[in-house]
Formats: C-alpha cells, sequence, structure tokens
C-alpha cells in the first residue's frame, strides 16, 4: 500500500535525515586504506546508540536475505555494489566503498548511501560514482507532483545509458516511512510519464546504482552481499525525497555539514 504523509510528518522525518546524513559524512571522513568493515559496522552502531535510534537492518530478513543481517550498515565493496554484509577485511589502497544506512529516529525511517574511493582513485572508478550521483540528481529533479514514477525512473536511465552503461532493475528505489521498503518500487529505468503519480506526501528512497561492464549480479556466499557477475566494480549513491507541491525535500542532505 502506498502511503501519503502529511506536512507536520515530513518535519518529523527530518531527524532521522538529518542524523543518516551526519553518520554517512563522518564514516565516510574516517574511513582510510587500513579501516577495517567491522570497524566501521562498530562505528556506525556506538552512533546509533548515543543518538536513541533503531536500526533497520541489525534483526532485517526478507526473503532474498540467508539470515537476519545481523550488522547495522551495509558495506559493499569494488565488484560488491548492494547490500554488503561487514566482514573482516582491511581496506586496500583503491578501494571502491559504498555505505548504505538507514534508521529509525522516533518511529520515522530515513536511508541513505555513498560511495566513494580510499587512497589513490582510478578514473574509471571516479566517472562511475560521478554517473552515479548525477543519476540520483537527475531522480531528485523529477520529482515532483507534476510527474509520475515513470519520470524518476526515465531520468535515471538516461544518465546511465548517456555513459554506455546497462541496467538492472531487480533492485532500486522504495517507500520510506515507518519502515524501511514499503510501496512503490522505483526502478532505475522507465518510461516518463507512465507509472504511479507523485503527490504531496509520497517519501521515496531513490536509489541508483550501476556497475561497469555489466547489469548481473549473483549472490556471494554470505548470503547477502551482491556482486557483478563480471567482477566490473559498481557505485550506489540513495537519498530519501520527500514530494511536495513546491518541490522535493532531500531529508537525507549532507549539505549543512559541507559535505555533498
Amino acid at each position: 500500500m502506498i502511503e501519503l504523509r502529511t506536512p507536520a510528518e515530513i518535519e518529523q522525518m527530518r531527524p532521522a535525515g538529518r542524523f543518516v546524513a551526519e553518520v554517512l559524512a563522518t564514516l565516510r571522513d574516517e574511513t582510510k586504506v587500513g579501516t577495517n568493515l567491522l570497524s566501521i559496522d562498530k562505528r556506525a552502531h556506538d552512533m546509533i546508540r548515543k543518538a536513541g535510534a533503531e536500526s533497520c537492518y541489525i534483526d532485517y530478513h526478507p526473503s532474498f536475505g540467508a539470515s537476519p543481517f545481523g550488522k547495522v550498515i551495509c558495506t559493499s565493496i569494488n565488484d560488491a555494489v548492494l547490500h554488503g554484509l561487514p566482514h573482516d577485511y582491511v581496506l586496500r589502497d583503491g578501494d571502491l566503498v559504498s555505505l548504505d544506512f538507514a534508521v529509525s529516529v522516533d518511529g520515522w525511517v530515513a536511508d541513505s548511501a555513498i560511495s566513494f574511493i580510499v587512497g589513490t582513485p582510478r578514473e574509471e572508478d571516479l566517472q562511475l560514482i560521478d554517473t552515479t550521483q548525477r543519476a540520483l540528481a537527475a531522480a531528485i529533479e523529477a520529482s515532483q507532483t507534476t510527474n509520475r514514477i515513470g519520470d524518476i525512473s526515465a531520468a535515471v536511465g538516461a544518465v546511465a545509458h548517456a555513459e554506455g552503461l546497462t541496467i538492472n532493475t531487480d533492485f532500486g528505489g522504495h517507500g520510506v516511512g515507518r519502515t524501511m521498503h514499503g510501496d512503490p518500487h522505483v526502478p532505475n529505468e522507465g518510461k516518463a510519464g507512465r507509472g504511479y503519480p507523485l503527490r504531496a506526501g509520497l517519501v521515496l528512497a531513490l536509489e541508483p546504482w550501476f556497475l561497469q561492464t555489466t547489469n548481473e549480479i549473483y549472490t556471494d556466499q554470505d548470503g547477502w552481499t551482491l556482486r557483478s557477475a563480471d567482477g566490473s566494480r559498481g557505485a550506489h549513491c540513495e537519498h530519501t525525497v520527500a514530494m511536495t507541491d513546491d518541490g522535493p525535500i532531500v531529508l537525507t542532505d549532507r549539505s549543512f555539514l559541507g559535505v555533498d
């Protein structure tokens, strides 16, 4: 069921969005060559406890997960692009890191993701991250109450195809509110003018994710981490966005912290 939020409820969602933004900005600043993925998870867990927030991941067990996730943040590295289960891995020079984080604050959920390089970057990785960020910006720009879900999907797809990328639509954006995943599904490719109309009060987690040379993925032996079928690298960017008649509100915006 698709739920619409009142202006007052959207205001109540702001603290969750702000907290998610702060955590991701902190983790990106602290994550370096030599950082262990388990340390990232522990740091996020500590920040959740201090804030009195609630993890959306630790007990999460959907049909596509082998078991409850058991951690509080997704850490996807290099050829892993989604649902990366933190494990005993020390980051190396040039690793492409994607962090996906969702929490509930006072009963309201916010969800966001970032991708970045630790150490010496490769040009093709920077280009992939830039494309994913531009696709997210296009999705947000298309989040107008005069549009439909297909307009968001088409905007994301246009950015990807302009860079010669192919798109996997198995996982994409989704409704968010009292729970992390709700209706509607927002694929990263579609036809403009089609689908559910974007109405004031609709809150979506928009999340373009792309792989460099494929759109095929497989599930790692850990039962969670999704990796590219050909070993190419992936990038993932996400914001929680509320639709209003005055335009979209990015609830997980990090610009107030002086970062993108």
